[in-house]
Parts: structure tokens; C-alpha cells; sequence
């Protein structure tokens, strides 16, 4: 079951990176609406990752 839900989420990225790139190139409308859903993702990912790495190493000073 865990490797039918991890290969979703592959396939899903793998998508997304595509789109992206198609849309960079001059896409379809609807190419860009999931390249823009991508990058909206891509960077609240990012920027989860960096508030919980700046308070452990705030707290460690």
C-alpha cells in the first residue's frame, strides 16, 4: 500500500516538473494553471522547511 501512494506522489511530482517546463516553453492554458499550482507548492514546501531549520538552529546557540 505505502509503495502505491509513494509512486502517486512520484508520479505527481514527475507531472508537475513536466508542466513546468512545457509551460516555460508556451504551453497550453491549462499546462501553466498546474506549473503555477507546482511552483505555489514547490515554494510552501521551502518555506516549511526553512521556519523549522531556522528555530533548531537559533535554539542551539
Amino acid at each position: 500500500m505505502d509503495v502505491l501512494v509513494l509512486s502517486g506522489v512520484l508520479v505527481l511530482v514527475v507531472g508537475g516538473c513536466v508542466c513546468v517546463v512545457w509551460a516555460a516553453r508556451g504551453g497550453p492554458r491549462w499546462v501553466r494553471a498546474v506549473a503555477a499550482v507546482t511552483l505555489a507548492v514547490g515554494e510552501l514546501a521551502r518555506k516549511s522547511g526553512r521556519s523549522g531549520g531556522s528555530r533548531n538552529s537559533s535554539s542551539d546557540d
